[in-house]
């Protein structure tokens, strides 16, 4: 066994360090602002803020959230301020609460608007990744989500690869036949990385109304369930392209983040817990020295 104290957690995500292999997932930590009243959010290796568009949206018409048997359904819509507003008023304020390079989660409904929130972003020193969510629905194609097609997904991100010099990492839809393809095409369109996986399309269905829960009908599916399917996509794009992928889905405890870093994965956030209990995140990074010695693991970039 080896001593929790002198454990190395330290990994590295697209050349850029990360003192912790834990992060907070996109569209469940906000700007960070409000777990900074909770506790030192420098305690994570960093976090991915909410997806960003070039202007700003309200979001779905409600009800957009739903419970489910060990997860929840969401159907957002990206609400955000819009990519001015956060380069304006957001990272100004984080950047008095989080001293360490942040990811941001870029969206759009076309290639050139991902390209423009890219390239406003990459100007700003805190971000260090750029998370490119390509399972936003791509306007000009009815709606389909971009990351479900691989020429569709490889036009996202050769667009942002074009307008910044920061890591770029595609955030693939688990939505689709095979998710290697789609990684792939990410790749040989110039990714430095991808995150795996983003939320499953589900729905439910109120017994009382006879009517689809969510105003949308449909939305995303997230929680503890989705674990084996995250793992599994995690190990299987690991091994068919050549860059460092980010495990994300269904992540709650230290094990999870040894276990998805043993599929493959260099880094692992945590969504939606984040969610049932705020201080998920610090809890779990807290939890790791003490599951890494348990399984005799004293570094986690030599010994997974």
């Amino acid at each position: 066994m080896v001593n929790g104290r002198d454990v190395d957690m330290r990994t590295s995500l697209c050349g850029i360090e990360l003192d912790k292999p834990v992060m907070a997932a996109s569209g469940t930590f906000g700007y960070g602002l409000e777990f900074a009243e909770l506790y030192d959010i420098n305690v994570l290796g960093t976090f991915s803020f909410k997806g960003t568009t070039p202007e700003p949206r309200f979001g779905n018409p409600t009800p957009r959230i739903a419970d489910c048997t060990e997860g929840m359904l969401n159907s957002v819509g990206l609400q955000n301020p819009g990519v001015d507003k956060v380069l304006e008023e957001e990272l100004p304020e984080l950047a008095k609460v989080f001293h360490k390079p942040v990811m941001a989660n870029v969206c759009g409904g076309s290639p050139e608007d991902y390209a423009l929130v890219a390239e406003k972003l990459s100007q700003c020193d805190q971000i260090g990744w750029l998370e490119v969510n390509i399972s936003c629905p791509n306007v000009r194609s009815g709606g389909m989500a971009f990351g479900t097609d691989p020429k569709a997904a490889a036009e996202v991100i050769g667009a942002v690869r074009k307008v910044t010099t920061k890591p770029v990492i595609a955030k693939l839809s688990p939505n689709v036949t095979d998710i290697t393809e789609i990684a792939k095409a990410c790749e040989a369109a110039g990714a430095d990385g991808i995150t795996a996986i983003n939320t499953l399309l589900g729905m439910r269905i109120d017994l009382k109304s006879r009517k689809p829960v969510l105003a949308r009908e449909m939305g995303g599916f997230s929680g503890p369930a989705v674990f084996p399917v995250a793992l599994r996509a995690v190990y299987q794009i690991t091994r068919a392209v050549d860059l460092p992928v980010v495990g994300c889905g269904g992540v709650r405890t230290a094990e999870d983040v040894l276990e998805m870093m043993m599929a493959g994965a260099k880094a692992v956030q945590v969504g939606s817990q984040n969610l049932v209990d705020p201080f998920a995140c610090r809890d779990i990074i807290e939890a790791l020295p003490a599951a890494m010695e348990k399984y005799g693991i004293k570094n986690l970039r030599e010994d997974i």
